[in-house]
């Protein structure tokens, strides 16, 4: 099995709200291992170009903590899974959980 998933993060950790990261952790999973771990530094933000960009990257899948649901929307339109809700950890912690069967989901954060 082979996955790309993109974490929005803000000082090494993940960030609340999706749309306000510093960075994204883009993790590469292979065979329930990560082979790749990159941060990158996303464009200005405006509304409805985070999936479009985040797709770019080949990412199948996006742990968040808090997304609006057009952002939700946008993703699912380019084949993304979207988890919302999930605490705030690093980038290989909340992968670990994710593989491991063990990543638990509160609340979107987000309400808009």
């Amino acid at each position: 099995m082979k996955k790309v998933i993109a974490i929005p993060l803000e000082n090494g950790k993940l960030c609340p709200h999706f749309g306000h990261c510093q960075s994204f952790g883009i993790v590469n999973v292979e065979n329930n291992n990560i082979t790749k771990v990159t941060e990158v530094i996303p464009p200005q933000h405006e509304p409805g170009l985070y999936p479009k960009w985040i797709a770019e990257f080949g990412t199948t899948d996006v742990i968040a903590g808090g997304m609006g649901a057009k952002a939700i929307n946008l993703f699912n339109q380019q084949n993304i899974n979207v988890f919302v809700g999930a605490p705030i950890k690093t980038s290989e912690e909340l992968i670990r959980d994710f593989l491991d069967n063990k990543l638990i989901l509160n609340a979107n954060y987000c309400d808009h």
